[in-house]
Protein backbone atom coordinates (compact mmCIF):
# COMPACT_ATOMS: atom_id res chain seq x y z
CA UNK A 1 0.00 0.00 0.00
CA UNK A 2 0.91 3.49 -0.65
CA UNK A 3 1.17 6.32 0.83
CA UNK A 4 2.09 10.23 0.78
CA UNK A 5 5.32 10.77 2.10
CA UNK A 6 7.27 13.86 2.30
CA UNK A 7 10.97 14.73 2.16
CA UNK A 8 13.14 17.66 3.61
CA UNK A 9 16.33 17.56 1.95
CA UNK A 10 19.40 19.63 2.34
CA UNK A 11 19.57 22.98 0.10
CA UNK A 12 23.35 23.26 -1.49
CA UNK A 13 21.95 22.10 -4.87
CA UNK A 14 18.81 22.85 -6.68
CA UNK A 15 18.55 18.95 -8.25
CA UNK A 16 20.80 16.65 -7.06
CA UNK A 17 19.21 16.03 -3.57
CA UNK A 18 15.49 14.76 -5.07
CA UNK A 19 16.96 13.71 -8.29
CA UNK A 20 19.32 10.75 -5.30
CA UNK A 21 16.52 10.26 -3.75
CA UNK A 22 14.45 8.90 -6.79
CA UNK A 23 17.69 7.09 -7.80
CA UNK A 24 17.61 5.42 -4.55
CA UNK A 25 13.87 4.19 -4.80
CA UNK A 26 14.55 2.87 -8.58
CA UNK A 27 17.86 0.83 -7.46
CA UNK A 28 15.89 -0.41 -4.39
CA UNK A 29 12.91 -1.37 -6.75
CA UNK A 30 10.16 0.84 -5.05
CA UNK A 31 7.63 2.41 -7.12
CA UNK A 32 6.98 5.88 -6.45
CA UNK A 33 5.02 8.73 -8.11
CA UNK A 34 6.04 12.70 -7.59
CA UNK A 35 3.24 14.69 -5.98
CA UNK A 36 4.98 18.02 -5.70
CA UNK A 37 8.47 19.04 -5.71
CA UNK A 38 10.07 22.89 -4.35
CA UNK A 39 12.77 24.04 -2.90
CA UNK A 40 14.34 21.45 -0.14
CA UNK A 41 10.88 19.69 -0.14
CA UNK A 42 9.93 16.75 -2.03
CA UNK A 43 6.48 15.09 -1.99
CA UNK A 44 6.07 11.47 -2.89
CA UNK A 45 3.40 8.74 -3.57
CA UNK A 46 5.10 5.49 -2.58
CA UNK A 47 5.28 2.72 0.25
CA UNK A 48 6.25 3.13 3.46
CA UNK A 49 9.45 0.97 3.14
CA UNK A 50 10.91 3.89 0.89
CA UNK A 51 11.73 6.09 3.78
CA UNK A 52 14.08 3.87 5.91
CA UNK A 53 15.79 2.88 2.43
CA UNK A 54 16.43 6.63 2.12
CA UNK A 55 17.32 7.61 5.42
CA UNK A 56 19.62 4.74 4.85
CA UNK A 57 21.51 5.69 1.90
CA UNK A 58 20.89 9.19 1.15
CA UNK A 59 23.26 11.76 1.86
CA UNK A 60 21.03 15.06 1.07
CA UNK A 61 17.81 14.10 3.01
CA UNK A 62 17.88 15.43 6.02
CA UNK A 63 14.00 14.27 7.35
CA UNK A 64 11.39 12.40 5.70
CA UNK A 65 8.50 10.61 7.27
CA UNK A 66 4.55 10.64 6.47
CA UNK A 67 2.57 13.57 5.00
CA UNK A 68 -0.81 14.29 6.93
CA UNK A 69 -1.73 17.50 4.53
CA UNK A 70 -0.66 19.87 1.64
CA UNK A 71 -1.94 23.56 1.32
CA UNK A 72 -1.60 26.93 0.44
CA UNK A 73 1.10 28.73 3.08
CA UNK A 74 -2.04 30.67 4.12
CA UNK A 75 -2.66 30.79 7.32
CA UNK A 76 -6.94 30.41 7.15
CA UNK A 77 -6.45 27.39 5.18
CA UNK A 78 -3.80 26.27 6.91
CA UNK A 79 -6.01 25.84 10.21
CA UNK A 80 -8.80 24.96 8.44
CA UNK A 81 -6.55 22.04 7.25
CA UNK A 82 -5.60 21.09 10.82
CA UNK A 83 -9.59 21.45 11.80
CA UNK A 84 -10.29 18.52 9.85
CA UNK A 85 -7.21 16.35 10.28
CA UNK A 86 -7.63 13.47 12.46
CA UNK A 87 -4.52 13.05 14.88
CA UNK A 88 -5.93 9.96 16.73
CA UNK A 89 -5.02 7.74 13.87
CA UNK A 90 -1.27 9.11 14.31
CA UNK A 91 -0.88 9.35 17.82
CA UNK A 92 -1.19 6.17 20.60
CA UNK A 93 -2.79 7.12 24.11
CA UNK A 94 0.15 8.30 26.71
CA UNK A 95 2.28 9.43 24.08
CA UNK A 96 4.34 12.68 24.15
CA UNK A 97 4.84 14.92 21.05
CA UNK A 98 6.58 18.51 19.63
CA UNK A 99 5.73 20.44 17.04
CA UNK A 100 7.98 22.12 14.80
CA UNK A 101 7.87 24.37 11.69
CA UNK A 102 10.56 24.68 9.02
CA UNK A 103 10.62 27.86 6.82
CA UNK A 104 12.55 27.13 3.74
CA UNK A 105 14.74 30.13 1.43
CA UNK A 106 12.32 33.00 3.59
CA UNK A 107 9.34 31.93 2.33
CA UNK A 108 5.54 32.77 3.89
CA UNK A 109 7.48 35.20 5.85
CA UNK A 110 4.30 36.74 7.49
CA UNK A 111 3.17 33.34 8.96
CA UNK A 112 4.50 33.33 12.49
CA UNK A 113 6.35 29.57 13.34
CA UNK A 114 5.25 29.96 16.78
CA UNK A 115 1.64 30.41 16.35
CA UNK A 116 1.38 27.74 14.12
CA UNK A 117 2.91 24.97 16.23
CA UNK A 118 0.78 26.50 19.26
CA UNK A 119 -2.18 26.30 16.96
CA UNK A 120 -1.49 22.30 15.72
CA UNK A 121 -0.42 21.19 19.38
CA UNK A 122 -3.61 22.78 20.40
CA UNK A 123 -5.79 20.45 17.83
CA UNK A 124 -3.38 17.66 18.63
CA UNK A 125 -4.39 17.50 22.40
CA UNK A 126 -7.95 17.99 21.23
CA UNK A 127 -7.95 15.21 19.27
CA UNK A 128 -6.05 12.61 21.23
CA UNK A 129 -6.23 10.71 24.72
CA UNK A 130 -3.56 11.11 27.45
CA UNK A 131 -1.10 12.84 24.87
CA UNK A 132 1.42 15.51 26.10
CA UNK A 133 4.29 17.92 24.89
CA UNK A 134 7.60 17.43 25.30
CA UNK A 135 9.49 19.46 23.40
CA UNK A 136 13.03 17.42 24.69
CA UNK A 137 12.41 14.11 24.15
CA UNK A 138 8.86 13.55 21.90
CA UNK A 139 7.51 9.98 20.98
CA UNK A 140 6.29 11.77 17.88
CA UNK A 141 7.28 14.84 16.11
CA UNK A 142 4.97 16.65 13.73
CA UNK A 143 6.98 18.76 11.51
CA UNK A 144 5.49 21.50 9.01
CA UNK A 145 7.23 22.66 6.09
CA UNK A 146 6.72 26.49 4.84
CA UNK A 147 8.18 26.12 0.87
CA UNK A 148 7.74 28.44 -1.79
CA UNK A 149 3.95 29.55 -0.96
CA UNK A 150 3.05 25.54 -0.05
CA UNK A 151 2.70 24.18 4.03
CA UNK A 152 2.38 20.34 4.08
CA UNK A 153 2.17 18.88 7.89
CA UNK A 154 4.21 14.94 8.44
CA UNK A 155 5.04 13.03 11.01
CA UNK A 156 8.15 12.98 11.31
CA UNK A 157 9.90 9.00 10.83
CA UNK A 158 13.80 9.54 10.40
CA UNK A 159 16.33 12.21 10.97
CA UNK A 160 19.68 12.20 9.61
CA UNK A 161 22.14 12.11 12.68
CA UNK A 162 24.12 15.47 12.98
CA UNK A 163 27.78 15.30 11.98
CA UNK A 164 27.13 11.11 10.64
CA UNK A 165 28.50 12.40 7.61
CA UNK A 166 31.57 15.05 8.93
CA UNK A 167 32.92 11.70 10.31
CA UNK A 168 33.75 10.60 7.22
CA UNK A 169 35.78 14.10 5.86
CA UNK A 170 38.82 13.78 3.55
CA UNK A 171 40.82 15.10 6.74
CA UNK A 172 39.61 12.68 9.17
CA UNK A 173 40.79 9.68 7.16
CA UNK A 174 44.29 7.79 7.58
CA UNK A 175 45.32 9.42 4.09
CA UNK A 176 44.50 12.49 2.52
CA UNK A 177 44.58 13.97 -0.63
CA UNK A 178 43.63 17.76 -1.75
CA UNK A 179 41.35 16.54 -4.70
CA UNK A 180 39.32 14.09 -3.09
CA UNK A 181 35.42 14.41 -3.31
CA UNK A 182 33.80 15.09 0.09
CA UNK A 183 31.48 12.30 1.44
CA UNK A 184 28.24 14.18 0.93
CA UNK A 185 28.62 14.64 -3.12
CA UNK A 186 30.87 11.01 -3.60
CA UNK A 187 27.34 8.91 -1.56
CA UNK A 188 25.37 11.21 -4.32
CA UNK A 189 27.11 10.27 -7.09
CA UNK A 190 27.26 6.22 -5.94
CA UNK A 191 23.67 6.96 -5.01
CA UNK A 192 22.99 8.09 -9.14
CA UNK A 193 24.80 4.82 -10.20
CA UNK A 194 21.67 3.09 -8.56
CA UNK A 195 23.55 0.14 -7.42
CA UNK A 196 21.56 -2.26 -5.93
CA UNK A 197 23.06 -4.06 -2.06
CA UNK A 198 25.94 -6.53 -2.76
CA UNK A 199 26.22 -6.04 -6.34
CA UNK A 200 29.70 -4.77 -7.75
CA UNK A 201 30.52 -1.32 -8.21
CA UNK A 202 33.56 -0.14 -9.69
CA UNK A 203 35.84 3.05 -9.47
CA UNK A 204 38.54 3.16 -12.62
CA UNK A 205 39.73 6.46 -11.09
CA UNK A 206 39.32 5.47 -7.08
CA UNK A 207 42.57 8.33 -5.56
CA UNK A 208 42.35 7.78 -1.91
CA UNK A 209 38.86 5.95 -1.81
CA UNK A 210 36.39 8.43 -1.34
CA UNK A 211 33.45 7.10 -3.66
CA UNK A 212 34.75 3.51 -2.73
CA UNK A 213 34.10 4.06 1.16
CA UNK A 214 30.83 5.40 0.48
CA UNK A 215 29.42 2.70 -1.99
CA UNK A 216 31.15 -0.27 0.47
CA UNK A 217 29.28 1.63 3.34
CA UNK A 218 25.95 1.15 1.80
CA UNK A 219 26.42 -2.40 0.68
CA UNK A 220 27.83 -2.48 -2.34
CA UNK A 221 30.71 -5.33 -3.42
CA UNK A 222 33.60 -2.54 -4.80
CA UNK A 223 36.51 -2.56 -7.14
CA UNK A 224 38.77 -0.17 -8.00
CA UNK A 225 42.32 0.76 -9.73
CA UNK A 226 44.17 4.16 -10.17
CA UNK A 227 47.24 4.48 -12.05
CA UNK A 228 49.32 5.94 -9.21
CA UNK A 229 50.39 3.06 -7.04
CA UNK A 230 50.89 5.68 -3.76
CA UNK A 231 46.39 6.25 -4.56
CA UNK A 232 45.98 2.76 -4.57
CA UNK A 233 48.24 2.25 -1.42
CA UNK A 234 46.42 4.83 0.15
CA UNK A 235 42.78 3.36 -1.30
CA UNK A 236 43.59 0.74 0.61
CA UNK A 237 44.37 2.20 4.14
CA UNK A 238 41.28 4.62 3.88
CA UNK A 239 39.11 1.42 3.07
CA UNK A 240 40.45 -0.79 6.29
CA UNK A 241 39.77 2.40 8.04
CA UNK A 242 36.32 2.43 7.29
CA UNK A 243 36.26 -1.60 7.55
CA UNK A 244 35.13 -1.74 3.49
CA UNK A 245 36.71 -4.71 2.25
CA UNK A 246 37.43 -4.74 -1.65
CA UNK A 247 37.15 -7.38 -3.54
CA UNK A 248 39.79 -5.95 -5.99
CA UNK A 249 42.27 -2.74 -5.72
CA UNK A 250 45.06 -2.59 -8.24
CA UNK A 251 47.25 -0.25 -10.15
CA UNK A 252 45.89 0.13 -13.52
CA UNK A 253 45.00 2.54 -16.17
CA UNK A 254 41.20 3.58 -16.22
CA UNK A 255 41.27 2.70 -20.14
CA UNK A 256 41.93 -0.67 -19.96
CA UNK A 257 41.66 -2.00 -16.28
CA UNK A 258 41.80 -5.27 -15.21
CA UNK A 259 38.35 -6.43 -14.04
CA UNK A 260 34.95 -8.43 -15.51
CA UNK A 261 31.68 -7.16 -15.99
CA UNK A 262 30.10 -4.83 -13.04
CA UNK A 263 27.19 -3.24 -12.43
CA UNK A 264 27.64 0.00 -11.83
CA UNK A 265 30.39 2.80 -11.98
CA UNK A 266 30.92 5.84 -10.19
CA UNK A 267 34.05 7.74 -10.71
CA UNK A 268 35.45 11.43 -10.68
CA UNK A 269 38.40 11.59 -12.80
CA UNK A 270 41.41 14.00 -12.42
CA UNK A 271 40.89 17.01 -14.78
CA UNK A 272 42.94 19.86 -15.44
CA UNK A 273 46.57 19.38 -14.53
CA UNK A 274 48.78 17.26 -16.48
CA UNK A 275 50.56 15.75 -13.68
CA UNK A 276 47.42 13.98 -12.51
CA UNK A 277 46.53 12.76 -15.94
CA UNK A 278 50.22 11.86 -16.76
CA UNK A 279 50.41 13.77 -19.68
CA UNK A 280 47.35 12.80 -21.12
CA UNK A 281 44.65 15.77 -21.97
CA UNK A 282 41.34 16.01 -20.25
CA UNK A 283 39.15 15.17 -23.27
CA UNK A 284 41.78 12.03 -24.39
CA UNK A 285 41.48 10.30 -21.10
CA UNK A 286 37.84 10.10 -20.95
CA UNK A 287 37.25 9.16 -24.65
CA UNK A 288 39.60 6.39 -23.46
CA UNK A 289 37.61 5.78 -20.11
CA UNK A 290 34.33 6.14 -21.70
CA UNK A 291 34.95 3.22 -24.14
CA UNK A 292 35.97 0.95 -21.46
CA UNK A 293 33.28 2.10 -19.15
CA UNK A 294 30.63 0.91 -21.92
CA UNK A 295 32.14 -2.38 -22.18
CA UNK A 296 32.48 -3.52 -18.71
CA UNK A 297 28.83 -2.34 -17.87
CA UNK A 298 26.28 -5.29 -17.93
CA UNK A 299 22.78 -4.82 -19.63
CA UNK A 300 21.17 -1.71 -17.97
CA UNK A 301 23.89 -0.94 -15.90
CA UNK A 302 24.04 2.76 -14.56
CA UNK A 303 27.60 5.19 -15.04
CA UNK A 304 27.72 8.34 -12.91
CA UNK A 305 30.71 10.34 -13.80
CA UNK A 306 32.10 14.27 -12.42
CA UNK A 307 33.78 15.96 -15.39
CA UNK A 308 34.47 19.64 -16.22
CA UNK A 309 31.59 21.63 -17.25
CA UNK A 310 33.35 22.39 -20.75
CA UNK A 311 34.19 18.96 -21.62
CA UNK A 312 31.16 17.41 -23.65
CA UNK A 313 30.88 14.10 -21.57
CA UNK A 314 27.68 13.04 -23.77
CA UNK A 315 28.95 13.31 -26.59
CA UNK A 316 31.76 10.67 -25.46
CA UNK A 317 28.86 8.91 -23.36
CA UNK A 318 26.82 8.69 -27.00
CA UNK A 319 29.86 7.84 -28.84
CA UNK A 320 30.80 4.94 -26.38
CA UNK A 321 27.06 3.55 -27.30
CA UNK A 322 25.67 4.73 -23.94
CA UNK A 323 21.93 6.74 -23.18
CA UNK A 324 22.67 10.37 -21.08
CA UNK A 325 19.93 10.46 -18.18
CA UNK A 326 20.55 12.94 -16.53
CA UNK A 327 22.91 15.87 -15.51
CA UNK A 328 23.38 17.75 -12.81
CA UNK A 329 26.05 21.61 -12.63
CA UNK A 330 27.92 22.11 -9.35
CA UNK A 331 30.13 25.06 -8.45
CA UNK A 332 33.22 24.36 -7.07
CA UNK A 333 34.72 27.55 -7.92
CA UNK A 334 35.43 30.41 -10.62
CA UNK A 335 37.19 28.12 -13.00
CA UNK A 336 35.50 24.76 -11.97
CA UNK A 337 31.58 23.77 -12.75
CA UNK A 338 30.91 20.00 -12.09
CA UNK A 339 29.14 18.19 -14.50
CA UNK A 340 27.89 14.99 -12.97
CA UNK A 341 26.40 12.83 -15.67
CA UNK A 342 23.86 9.38 -15.17
CA UNK A 343 24.43 7.27 -18.09
CA UNK A 344 22.83 3.75 -18.47
CA UNK A 345 24.41 1.22 -20.80
CA UNK A 346 21.02 0.02 -23.02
Amino acid sequence: MKENLFFVVSGEHPTLPSSEIKAILEAEGLSYSVRKQSFKLLSLEAQLEALQKVNFRSSMCETCGIELFECKGDLKEILSKINETDFSKVMAENESFAVRIKRTAGTSKDLRRDILEERIGEAILKATRSTFVNLKRPDRVFLGVLSEGRFVLGVMIHSRQRGSIATRRPRRRPVFHPATMPPKLARCMVNLARPKRTQLLLDPFCGIGGILIEAGLVGCRVVGCDIKLEMVKGCLRNLEFFRVSPLGLVRADARNPPFGPVNCIATDPPYGKSASTLGLTTVDLLKGFFNSAADLLVKDGFLCVASPKTVDVSEFGGEAGLELLESHYVYVHRSLTREIAVFRKR
